[in-house]
């Protein structure tokens, strides 16, 4: 789904640079997101952090399973 009509900005283009550990600062700079109206700010965090709750899970469970098989 387009998130920036501005920009023509697509929540996986997005996604795509959160789940490179990029801030969303950084894709502010890299896509444009958020840099004209704003009414997309919003929506553009809500999949930033997303993206960095489920890289956080994903890997937390992978560090716990690590632990766990060397005990």
């Amino acid at each position: 789904m387009i998130v920036c009509v501005c920009h023509r900005v697509s929540d996986k283009e997005i996604h795509q640079h959160a789940s490179e550990g990029k801030s969303f600062e950084d894709i502010q700079i890299d896509l444009g997101v958020a840099t004209q109206c704003g009414r997309c700010e919003d929506c553009a965090r809500d999949v930033v952090e997303q993206c960095h709750a489920n890289a956080a899970m994903v890997h937390g469970a992978w560090k716990t399973m690590m632990v766990t098989r060397s005990l």
